[in-house]
């Protein structure tokens, strides 16, 4: 099995978070203007446009943290 096929090697601290991730995750596709299937099947995505969704969902994330971290953003 591939690497990234099995998703319990990154499992979530909090399994609450998945439903966000997933939303985050379209809404950086789309502003990005990357199409992902209606399926979510991403095994025939580019692996450029693959990396770009993660990599711009990793600085989204830091950015949270890092507003948090200053007290900038209240939950």
């Amino acid at each position: 099995m591939a690497q990234g096929q099995n998703r319990t090697s990154n499992s979530l601290v909090v399994p609450q978070a998945n439903a966000a991730l997933d939303q985050m995750k379209y809404e950086v596709a789309q502003e990005l203007g990357i199409q992902i299937p209606q399926d979510g099947y991403m095994g025939y995505m580019a692996t450029r446009d693959a990396g770009a969704i993660g990599g711009n969902i990793t600085r989204r994330l830091v950015q949270i943290a890092e507003q948090q971290l200053s007290g900038g953003f209240s939950h």
